[in-house]
């Protein structure tokens, strides 16, 4: 991803910085299944175990922009907390 997926101008006021972080988490996502993919399909060990290195720390990466948009936007945690509920539920797994 080398774009910004969205006109930034036109987010609405106050959604900017939310809307920055969702892009983060975008362009971390896209570099985590790139990154996978190309160590799945690497001859070379070393080259495999350095994309899966990379991959991971994008992982981290990912983390760190939710983390910020938890803190940002209330509705997200409460809808994340739904999510989770719901999965727990379907899946029959406890906390």
């Amino acid at each position: 991803m080398s774009a910004i997926p969205i006109d930034l101008s036109k987010a609405r006021k106050g959604d900017t910085d939310r809307e920055i972080l969702r892009i983060g988490m975008i362009a971390e996502l896209d570099a985590i299944n790139l990154y996978e993919q190309l160590a799945a399909k690497a001859q070379d060990p070393r080259i495999k175990a350095v994309l899966f290195d990379i991959a991971r720390e994008e992982k981290t990466h990912t983390a760190e922009f939710q983390t910020l948009l938890l803190m940002l936007d209330k509705e997200q945690v409460k809808e994340n907390e739904e999510g989770r509920r719901e999965v727990l539920e379907k899946t029959g797994k406890e906390k």
